[in-house]
């Protein structure tokens, strides 16, 4: 295994008949941090946890990310101002084993940090440094000139000739992106155990790649270790510093990889390693008996939905048991969409369901004039600061990690929830959530999120704390719904109490 400091070989071997550049690494090749004392045999992972389940992280990966946590709030770390506002990021470590069988780990950060993309002691990215600079530094040059011009014309829009001329560089800076985007993305080499090296176009082929994939901490730290002959044992990534401006990052929590960049990337990048699939949710099982009947006439149907039960059917072949298919099952001569609306996977409680198509449209009408009321109550990790309010936070979907959804004051579309307290103690709040409108992950988002409640529910897999018994369900349930019915013109009003 090379020594720090030495430099690294220029090509790999062909791979698919072709030889490909191997980045170049001289001086900041970062150190193995080794543990002490070093780990016996038996407390080694058998199989490589699966870095997209966060309650798996390994104990040996937890201890890493500690030590580097405590790293991050030292002195050594102060000048990168971690806790600015903007300034937060994700950082991931490697437990990681040498040929000599020693233990240690690695780190590495998203991006880039403090302005660098290399920073002695983290590992490098992933794309060949003069390769991507040979591209990149004419590009940003032309770039920036068109940044100057644009500004220069900014300051005269009301000038017709302008603002066509402002146009124009706008279609010139937008075409000039999409040539240098794949010719910088062709740069990025991701190998994986087996020594199949492919770049970032090639792993997402015929999709596009995302912006910014093949530079998260988790890909950095695999290519890191297979250029130092080192064997892959277990990688945690988490939050240091301010949270970002979409709000859905704590510092010091632990996250998942993301899907979007991160997914076929490292599904490329484990192989040939003994490593865990992906966790799949939703595809536990469930009583046949389920979803319990809490009233029923003949055009629509209220049933309780257990946690851990779809709604309506996923994508897999794996997720097909839902709420939806259960009803067709019973009610065969039901037509429609059946159900009108939804709850989240991990939500409990009840659901509207419709038995024929008229009745479908007219409780959607109802929906879409907000004339049926919902009422959740949850269990929020943290001391809630007032008694009641209500939030306005507008949301959209991450597209880089879907099904996350985010903050976003631009582009997010209008989110209001009200809120009261109902109890408090150990640390937790108890609260009733009327949403008055229904975007996706609404009152998850809007309890975790800093300008919301700032306390992320109990047992939140996407926006929370990992429980530390790893097994807490979300503690969100929908205990009450009211509604004028469709048909008959009756007022409806159905509760059901919740089981926690």
């Amino acid at each position: 295994m090379p020594q720090a400091g030495a430099a690294w070989p220029l090509t790999l071997p062909c791979v698919h008949g072709r030889r490909i550049a191997r980045i170049s690494h001289t001086s900041r090749t970062p150190p193995v941090i080794p543990f002490a004392p070093q780990p016996a045999a038996s407390e080694l992972p058998p199989r490589f946890p699966s870095p997209f389940d966060r309650t798996a992280i390994h104990p040996l990966a937890r201890r890493a990310a500690l030590e580097t946590l405590a790293w991050l709030a030292s002195s050594e770390a102060a000048p990168w101002q971690l806790d600015a506002a903007g300034n937060g990021k994700m950082f991931g470590v490697l437990v990681a084993q040498a040929p000599s069988g020693s233990v240690g780990y690695l780190r590495a950060f998203s991006g880039m940090l403090d302005g660098r993309w290399e920073i002695p002691g983290w590992a490098s990215p992933t794309f060949d440094r003069d390769a991507r600079d040979a591209i990149w530094l004419a590009g940003e040059a032309e770039m920036r000139r068109l940044a100057a011009d644009r500004a220069a014309l900014e300051r005269d829009l009301a000038d017709t000739d302008a603002l066509h001329a402002l146009r124009a560089l706008d279609d010139a800076r937008a075409a000039r992106s999409r040539v240098l985007l794949p010719m910088i993305q062709d740069t990025y080499h991701l190998t994986n155990a087996l020594g199949d090296v492919r770049s970032v176009r090639e792993i997402f082929a015929p999709a596009q790649p995302p912006g910014g994939a093949g530079d998260c901490a988790a890909p950095k730290l695999l290519a890191e270790a297979y250029r130092r002959d080192l064997r892959p044992l277990a990688l945690a990534e988490l939050w240091y510093g301010a949270p970002p401006r979409s709000g859905d990052r704590r510092s010091g929590s632990f996250y998942p990889a993301c899907h979007g960049k991160c997914g076929p990337i490292l599904a490329h990048m484990l192989r040939g390693l003994p490593a865990d699939a992906p966790p799949v949710f939703g595809a536990a099982a469930i009583a046949a008996s389920e979803p319990s009947v809490v009233y029923e006439d003949a055009h629509l149907v209220v049933v309780h939905k257990p946690a851990g039960l779809l709604s309506v059917p996923g994508r897999s072949s794996q997720l097909q048991d839902c709420v939806v298919n259960r009803l067709r099952a019973r009610y065969p001569s039901a037509t429609g969409q059946l159900a009108v609306h939804r709850l989240d996977l991990d939500t409990s409680g009840l659901l509207l369901a419709a038995k024929d198509a008229s009745t479908f449209s007219a409780l959607q009408r109802l929906f879409s004039r907000r004339e049926v009321t919902k009422r959740y109550v949850a269990w929020l990790d943290g001391d809630v600061i007032g008694d009641h309010g209500t939030i306005e936070l507008p949301l959209r979907t991450d597209i880089d990690d879907r099904p996350r959804q985010i903050h976003d004051p631009v582009h997010g579309k209008p989110a209001i929830t009200s809120w009261q307290v109902l109890e408090r103690g150990g640390g937790r709040t108890r609260v009733a959530l009327t949403p008055h409108t229904g975007r996706t992950h609404q009152l998850r988002v809007h309890a975790a999120h800093p300008a919301g409640l700032d306390a992320p529910i109990v047992g939140d897999r996407l926006y929370g704390r990992v429980a530390p018994d790893h097994g807490e369900r979300l503690l969100l349930h929908a205990e009450r719904l009211e509604l004028v019915h469709p048909v008959t013109g009756a007022a409806l009003s159905f509760e059901c109490v919740a089981p926690f």
